[in-house]
Order: structure tokens, then C-alpha cells, then sequence
């Protein structure tokens, strides 16, 4: 049998994902997250593998923990209600806590040596998932008339993404949290009308 594991992994997964959130995959040594964890490096090993495989696990977790609103915002009636919510609580996480602020996603490593190439490469495709998942969602808008034919679901996919990400990294350069709610409301305000509003702004001219 193992040695009984004598630390809270969740405990130490969030520890080391703060660490990651606050200075990068680069920029956090063994010596910060072990302070951070409280655990040793070589336990740290024996739970989680290499670094590589530490972060991997923190990013699960910071999909798990703090991304629970992407999920709910796929769901809502319409798609500005989409934008408006993941806008929204993307400002609410990534101004929450002073000590990281940001997205975990973003701040983890835009551009690093080549050794840190496979992080950067694993994040880049957890985003392209994500603006996926947007894409579809959209897709399904059109198809119901909530937003118009000239509608490209693929563009404004990309554009929430890219507002999302500019959003993160404001937040990161110490940006308030109303600068970002108006930036949110500016990019809302450009949101394609859907096709019932269209038609109804038609016959009232």
C-alpha cells in the first residue's frame, strides 16, 4: 500500500493555482508553490507529477471551481443574455480577488521559452473549446430568429473571446471593475438585434 497522503489535495491544488493565476506557469518556482501548498516538493510530485502536470490540474480546477458560470450562461434565452452574463461574471472573477486578478486562462502564459510550449499550447486549445462552444450556441440563435441572417455566428464568437481576453488582461494591469463594466456595455451595445427586433423597428418606420 502507498503512504497515506498527509495534506487536503484540494487544499493544495488551490494553493498552487493562485500561485499559477498571480505569476504564470514561468513565473511560479517549486519554492512558491510548495510555500504556498505547504507541502513539499517531492509530495507535490507524488500527487500531482511534474509542474507541467500541476498546472494541467489547476487549470481543471479553475474550470470546475470558477468557471461554473460558463456552463449557466450557454443556457440563457437569448443570445445578448449569453454575452451579458459571461461579460459580466468574467469582471465579477477577474477583479474578485486582489491578489490574482485576471483569468487564470490568460495570465497563465501568453508567450514563454520553448520548454513551456506545451502549457501554452494546452491553453490555447482549452480556449479554442470554449469559443467553440459560443460558436454552436450561436449557430443555434440564428437558426431560431434571434439573430438576424446576416449573422456570423463564427465572428461573434471570436469577438466575445476577444473582448473576454482584453477584458483579463485590463483586469491583470489593475483596471477597476467599473472601467470593465463599461467596456462590457460598450461591446453589448454592438450586439446584432435579433430578427424579430429588426422586423418590428421595419414596420414602425
Amino acid at each position: 500500500m502507498g503512504r497515506h497522503r498527509e495534506f487536503d489535495v484540494e487544499k493544495a491544488l488551490d494553493a498552487a493555482l493562485c500561485v499559477f493565476w498571480s505569476k504564470g506557469y514561468e513565473g511560479a518556482s517549486y519554492a512558491d508553490l510548495t510555500e504556498a501548498t505547504g507541502v513539499e516538493r517531492p509530495a507535490l510530485y507524488s500527487a500531482f507529477g511534474n509542474k507541467e502536470a500541476l498546472f494541467s490540474h489547476a487549470l481543471d480546477w479553475y474550470y470546475e471551481r470558477y468557471l461554473d458560470y460558463v456552463p449557466d450562461a450557454l443556457q440563457k434565452p437569448t443570445s445578448r443574455e449569453v454575452a451579458a452574463h459571461m461579460l459580466y461574471s468574467a469582471i465579477d472573477l477577474n477583479t474578485r480577488y486582489p491578489k490574482h486578478t485576471g483569468c487564470f486562462n490568460i495570465t497563465g502564459l501568453l508567450a514563454g521559452s520553448d520548454s513551456s510550449e506545451p502549457v501554452r499550447q494546452l491553453l490555447i486549445d482549452v480556449r479554442a473549446r470554449g469559443e467553440a462552444l459560443f460558436r454552436e450556441r450561436l449557430e443555434r440563435a440564428k437558426a431560431e430568429g434571434d439573430l438576424p441572417e446576416t449573422a456570423k455566428p463564427e465572428a461573434l464568437a471570436a469577438y466575445l473571446m476577444a473582448v473576454l481576453h482584453g477584458m483579463a488582461v485590463q483586469a491583470k494591469a489593475g483596471f477597476s471593475r467599473e472601467t470593465l463594466a463599461l467596456v462590457a456595455e460598450q461591446a453589448l451595445s454592438a450586439w446584432p438585434a435579433s430578427t424579430a427586433a429588426i422586423s418590428a423597428g421595419s414596420s414602425q418606420g
